[in-house]
This record gives structure tokens, C-alpha cells and sequence, in this order.
């Protein structure tokens, strides 16, 4: 077989608009009309079959052949473990590992680093030699986030990628559909198998105008959110178009894509445009924009969708760029949206804790130049009056080429100037690698980051910690106004003089450095030329790693006296599924992961967090330990969720901890996107209410019966039993969103064990 190149060569990307161009042809047929952008990409990698069908209302499920795909190294770990299962000798199209979300923020950037290299030696050295075995790039711990990394080195537009991280949307800032993926999703694909999709819907947002003064791109996301809510955009792929995409550089549009999927939505995308074509040439990749000039006909939408948007897209929102507010978002969720200037009444309504006590700016989200840039204008205009940030300030670069970049310009510098510390180039305090000392138990706290989750508990794991989400130039204004109800359009701040000031509006700063970037050195590592001779390297008695053994196949009959584990009350994230950090470094040790089961989940029979009642003892205990008891005595159980169960991020291992305890099935109100997927590839029942009034008669004693399970099909409901502890019993109706294959993935014990089924 010949070796997969892990580039992004004009030779593939000649390839992939080659095909695009005869693939619209094609659809365009079908359905005679215009395509949306979306449409394109996705007509461009679908299988031949899907090109013939009227894909809105003929499809539910389609497959489609990705350009590359991208692991980062917590989820990463679970990827190769599952494609070692495939018995392949390497990946069948570029694959990339990036060590990002390992690394703790404690003090800063190189120690940090230093650090965790020694702590997650066993689990960095296992990522290598599988990458280096299998075909797999290689990305060393300090080299950056994956999200900014995959922008500057692998993106293109037009391409589809997938990636085992929820904000794998990053990309659509380059014109790319990068979508989120469960693990298995992405072993599969490394393994040659096509990507099996919900056909989207499609969201249009209109941006006319042009942004000035404090507002930036992370506000347009930022209103979007709070338009549309954190369920609002799921299984609906975002498409931006309308004269104000042009007026947003490249990195802004990826910050707005990458918290697309704060609103659940599949992805995000902008069309090709001068400010993409400047952002490729100036990452070295020249030839691929003029490609892309090549092909700008479709990789941009239709003429006519922007005229007719309300023929072509399911909803449609308009934003005048020019009359946009900055906002602030929070707490413990990014879409309770205001504008800056009624944040101080809402942290009087709602007793806020004013007082900031840390501001963070950086992430994945938003790291740029150009965000760096602006946010360093205004730590000048601090330094000129001779203050400094009230409160700790921290920056996070989103990769080694940044951070030695705005260190040659001087950004970091003027950040230094007013109080910051610099922190590792990788996710931290974003994601829970967050060590904070300083913190009581239990004690009531306020953030304010740049970053794009603030669910409870993320990210500090202090459920207590009220985050904030805005731009870095706002948090940097927070930072040197020291509390919430600080608005720097109106208020003033004291020089050190005694004198008061006002913040002028950050200084606009270029897309990219003028200088260039630059190059980072020794952050990657190929695949073995040899790789016959590589070892994958796990020890037998490992406390972070484990081999991972097939979960059993369905035994054919119906699910009977199920006991219900937790009855979840609102929300019920992934991290509350099986929480992050702590808990990351045991992400390649399912039976040691495990003990975090359901940890964050708010249990509606008690309102106690992560505690149930154990049928045995009748003591409330972890759901953890009553699901080890459980299993031990082969007691079969269910999980019940409220609307958007699984909502956040990708990790697949909020289905796989929970099969591995020996949940049978869970039922909602409704499901994210992603997490339904996970729990259908690991031989879970994902069920919904057939009425979402029906969760209400689900009582803790309860014992759940899933009948008709052999003739269960593709939009056939399935009956329900529930049997109360005073012997009295009803029946409701559960629905799916099961396919044909996803049948045969749940019969089999889970979709890994049907593929390997398949090949042998």
C-alpha cells in the first residue's frame, strides 16, 4: 500500500477540487437548483450512490469519504487503542495527533510543559510509537492546540475533516467542514470505512456591515448563541454569507466557527474569500491558494443563495456587523448573552460575585495574531498611565508559532507589562487542566476568559466558579477594571497619577504578522519509514493505559427489570458525564475512567450530584460504586436524561464508562448530536421520549422493560415498561433514530465489533 502523506500537498487538494467540481455538476442535477456552499463540500465527499438522491428529503444518513482527520492526545489514546483492534497496518488517509489537552497550567508556559512531559511519559510515548507504527503525524507536547495547529498546517477550503474534539469546526474559518467526532467515528475512517453522517440542516446567518471599535468577531458568535441556545443549532451545519464575511479575517471567522459548537451545531462555515487567500499564503502555503483562486466558484455559495437565502436554508439570522454590541456570556453556560453595557445590571439582579478573580485570554478560540495584537494595545495604554491588571492574568498561546511570533513583536512584552503570565501552548485552564491552589473548597468565585465553554466545574473543576466568556480585548479591559460591572465604553480607570482615564477602543491589527510568522522548531514527528519495526509501547501494569477488550454482543432478547441509575435533572454535559480534569489522565484506562460515572449529574430524585441510590444496600452511594456492584451481580441498569442529554464535547468516553459498568440503555427528553452517536457506536439503546412528558413518570424505585427489541427498524418506536415499586405499571412509547447499520452495530455489541466482524 502506498504511504498516506500527512501534508496537506497541492497534489490532494487538486484532487479534492477536481472532484467538487464534477460532484456539484452532478447534485446540481438532482436537484435543480443553486447550492448553498455547504451542499458542495459535502456533494464533493459523499458516496457516488448519494449524488442521485434528493439528499433533504430522500436521506436521513449519509456516508462521506473525509480528507484527514485529527486526534488530540486525551481522545487520542482510545482512537489508537480501537484501531490496534482493526489489526490494520496503518491509517488509510492523513491522520495528525496533537499533545495538547495534558498539560496542567500551574505556574507557566515551559515549566508547565516540562512538567507534564515527566507526568504523561507513558501515555506521550504510547502516542508515539502507534503514530509512528501506524502512519499517524506526530505533534510533541508544547507544539499547540490542535485546533490552531490543523489551521496553520492542514486546513484548505473545501475540504472535510473530522476530529475527536467538539471544537474540530475551528477549521470552517478556512473554508473547511470540520466536524466533531466520537473516537469510534474516527478509528472507522482510519480504517478505510466510510463516515456515516446525519444528513444536516442548514443555518444561514447574513452578516452585512463591518465591525469598529471594541467590538470583534468573537461578539458575532457570542449573539448567536444567545439567539439561538446551546441546542439551537443541533444536527444543522452553519453557513455565514452576505457582504460582511469579508470585512472578518481569517482567524476571526475561525473563532466563530469554533464556538459553533457551543450551539450544538454539526459545523460551521465561511466561503473562500482574500482574507483566507491572505492567511494561506502567509502560513506557507501559496500554491494552495491559487488552487483555491482556481476553484473560487465553488467554494463559495451560489449567486442566488444570497438573494433567495429563505428557499435554501431551514432558518436564517441577519446581523448588522456595524451595529453589533460587544457581549458577554455567562455564567455556567455560553448562551446567556448580553451586551457589555447590561452586564452591570445583570450582576445586580442576579447577585453576581462583582469581583473578578481571574482573567484569562488565549485557547484555541482565541489565540491569533491578530486577537493578540489588539489585546496587547490596550495592556500599552495601561502601561502608558502606569497600571497594571487588578486581578491575575493569564494568556494561553494557541500554538508555538504564535507564541514565538508575538514574541518577537513584542505582544507578550506589552502582556507582561501590565501583570501576565504566559502559560503553556495547549488548552489548560479551557478544558479543567487548571491547578488553583489559592481556591477554599466550596469558595464562590468570578472569571472572565476568551475561552468557549463555562460549563460548572469546567474549568477549574470547582463547580462554585462563575465563568464569564468574551473577547481578549474585553477581558483585558475586565482585568484592569477588576470586576463585572466594569464597562470600559463608559467607565474610567485611575493612572497612576490620580488621574482618570477612559480605554480607547483596541487598535485594529493585522490578519497576519507583516513580518510572518514564525517557524516553530522540533514540535513534529513523522511516521516510521520502517514501521515493521516499531513497537507500540504499553505496560502490562499500567495505572494510565489499558488494552481494551470487545464489549459482548447483544444476546437477542428484550431488556427486562432494568434498574434506573440516575433520573439527570437539566443540564447533563459530557463533563458531567465523565468530568475532565483529573480524570484526563486515566482517559486510556476505561476500568480506572470509569470511577468518575456520572459525577457531575444532577440527580432529580435527590438534587445531589453524582449520587443515587444503591438498590442493594438502599444507601446513596456514587453512581460509580452502586454500577460496580451492579455489574459484579449482573444487574442490568438505565440512565434517564432531560432535554439535550450529552450536549459539549466529543469524548466518547461518556458512552464508553458507562457501557463498560453495564448500562443497557439510556432515555431523554432528547440527545446532542455527538453523544447519541457515541452511545449507538458502543452498543448503548439511545431512546427518546415518544412524549417528553413521559420523564415525569419515571420514579427511582422504578424498573424499566424495553420490549420488541427483535423487530426493532429504521422509525419503528419501540414499547416501553415501567414497573413502580407498589407493583403498579404503564406503558409509554420510546422513539429512535436508529438506521440500518446502527442496528447492526447495537446487535453486534458495538460498531467496532461489527467491523471487525466484517473483515474477518
Amino acid at each position: 500500500m502506498e504511504k498516506i502523506k500527512i501534508a496537506t500537498t497541492p497534489e490532494m487538494v487538486e484532487n479534492v477540487y477536481s472532484k467538487l467540481e464534477k460532484n456539484i455538476s452532478v447534485y446540481r442535477k438532482t436537484v435543480n437548483r443553486p447550492l448553498t456552499l455547504t451542499e458542495k463540500i459535502l456533494a464533493c465527499h459523499l458516496e457516488e450512490n448519494f449524488l442521485k438522491k434528493i439528499l433533504d428529503s430522500e436521506a436521513n444518513y449519509v456516508f462521506l469519504h473525509p480528507d484527514r482527520v485529527a486526534l488530540q492526545d486525551v481522545t487520542g489514546q482510545m482512537v489508537m487503542l480501537q484501531f490496534m483492534q482493526t489489526v490494520l497496518k496503518s491509517a488509510t488517509l492523513p491522520t495528525t495527533i496533537h499533545c495538547d489537552h495534558l498539560i496542567q497550567a500551574r505556574t507557566e508556559g515551559k515549566s508547565d510543559t516540562k512538567l507534564a512531559i515527566y507526568e504523561n511519559n507513558e501515555v506521550y510515548k504510547f502516542l508515539e510509537s502507534a503514530a509512528s507504527k501506524y502512519g499517524v503525524g506526530f505533534w510533541k507536547p508544547g507544539a499547540g492546540i490542535i485546533h490552531q495547529v490543523i489551521l496553520e498546517n492542514y486546513a484548505f477550503p473545501g475540504g472535510l475533516m473530522i476530529g475527536t474534539d467538539s471544537h474540530t469546526p475551528n477549521a470552517g474559518g478556512l473554508g473547511m467542514l470540520a466536524i466533531g467526532v466520537g473516537g469510534v467515528d474516527a478509528a472507522e475512517t482510519m480504517a478505510g470505512m466510510p463516515w456515516e453522517l446525519l444528513y444536516p440542516k442548514r443555518i444561514g446567518v447574513y452578516l452585512k456591515g463591518e465591525m469598529d471599535g471594541w467590538t470583534s468577531a468573537k461578539d458575532v458568535i457570542l449573539y448567536v448563541a444567545g439567539e439561538l441556545s446551546v441546542s439551537g443549532g443541533t444536527n444543522s451545519i452553519i453557513e455565514y454569507f452576505g457582504p460582511g464575511t469579508k470585512s472578518i479575517s481569517c482567524t476571526g471567522k475561525a473563532t466563530i466557527t469554533n464556538m459553533g459548537a457551543e450551539i450544538g451545531a454539526t459545523c460551521s462555515i465561511f466561503p473562500y474569500d482574500e482574507r483566507m487567500e491572505l492567511y494561506l499564503k502567509s502560513t506557507g502555503r501559496k500554491e494552495i491558494a491559487e488552487l483555491a483562486n482556481k476553484y473560487k466558484e465553488h467554494l463559495t455559495a451560489d449567486p442566488d443563495i444570497e438573494k433567495n437565502p429563505d428557499k435554501y436554508f431551514d432558518k436564517i439570522m441577519e446581523i448588522d456587523l456595524s451595529k453589533l454590541e460587544p457581549h458577554v456570556v455567562g455564567p455556567h453556560t455560553p448562551d446567556l448573552a448580553r451586551p457589555i453595557s447590561k452586564l452591570a445590571d445583570d450582576v445586580k439582579n442576579n447577585n453576581y460575585l462583582d469581583n473578578i478573580s481571574v482573567a484569562l485570554i488565549g485557547s484555541c478560540t482565541n489565540s491569533s495574531y491578530e486577537d493578540m495584537s489588539r489585546a496587547a494595545s490596550l495592556a500599552k495604554q495601561a502601561q502608558s498611565k502606569g497600571i497594571k491588571a487588578k486581578i491575575p492574568l493569564l494568556v494561553t498561546p494557541g500554538s508555538e508559532q504564535i507564541r514565538a511570533t508575538i514574541e518577537r513583536d513584542g505582544q507578550i512584552d506589552s502582556l507582561k507589562s501590565i501583570g501576565a503570565t504566559v502559560l503553556a501552548n495547549a488548552c489548560g485552564p479551557c478544558i479543567g487542566q487548571w491547578h488553583r491552589p489559592e481556591l477554599k473548597k466550596g469558595e464562590q468565585n468570578t472569571i472572565v476568559t476568551s475561552y468557549n465553554r463555562n460549563f460548572p466545574g469546567r474549568n477549574d473543576g470547582k463547580r462554585e466558579t462563575m465563568n464569564f466568556i468574551a473577547s481578549p480585548e474585553m477581558v483585558i479591559a475586565l482585568a484592569l477594571g477588576g470586576n463585572l460591572s466594569f464597562n470600559p465604553l463608559d467607565d474610567s480607570l485611575t493612572a497612576s497619577d490620580g488621574k482618570t482615564f477612559k480605554l480607547d477602543p483596541p487598535e485594529r491589527a493585522p490578519d497576519v504578522p507583516d513580518r510572518g510568522f514564525v517557524d516553530a522548531e522540533d514540535v513534529y514527528i513523522s511516521p516510521s519509514s520502517n514501521p515493521d519495526a516499531v513497537q507500540v509501547l504499553i505496560d502490562p501494569n499500567s495505572e494510565r493505559l489499558q488494552k481494551l477488550e470487545p464489549f459482548d454482543a447483544w444476546n437477542g432478547e428484550d431488556l427486562s427489570a432494568l434498574h434506573v441509575m440516575i433520573k439527570a435533572k437539566g443540564k447533563c454535559t459530557t463533563d458531567h458525564i465523565s468530568p475532565a480534569g483529573p480524570w484526563l489522565r486515566l482517559r486510556g484506562h476505561l476500568d480506572k475512567l470509569s470511577d468518575n460515572l456520572l459525577l457531575g449529574a444532577v440527580n432529580a430524585f435527590n438534587d445531589q450530584v453524582g449520587q443515587a441510590k444503591n438498590i442493594l444496600s438502599n444507601e446513596i452511594e456514587s453512581c460509580a460504586q452502586i454500577a460496580r456492584q451492579y455489574k459484579k451481580e449482573n444487574i442490568s441498569w438505565v440512565i434517564v436524561g432531560d432535554d439535550n442529554y450529552g450536549e459539549g464535547s466529543s469524548r466518547e468516553h461518556a458512552a464508553m464508562t458507562p457501557r463498560f459498568l453495564g448500562c443497557s440503555a439510556v432515555i431523554a427528553k432528547s440527545f446532542a448530536r455527538i453523544h447519541e452517536t457515541n452511545l449507538k457506536k458502543q452498543g448503548i439503546l439511545a431512546l427518546t421520549f415518544g412524549n417528553p412528558k413521559d420523564y415525569g413518570k419515571i420514579h427511582e424505585d422504578d424498573q424499566i422493560s424495553i420490549s420488541q427489541l427483535n423487530e426493532i427498524a429504521p422509525g419503528k418506536p419501540v414499547e416501553c415498561n415501567i414497573l413502580h415499586a407498589d407493583k403498579t405499571s404503564e406503558k409509554i412509547v420510546l422513539n429512535h433514530s436508529y438506521n440500518g447499520l446502527q442496528i447492526e452495530w447495537f446487535k453486534a455489541g458495538s460498531a467496532m465489533n461489527f467491523l471487525r466482524k466484517k473483515q474477518n
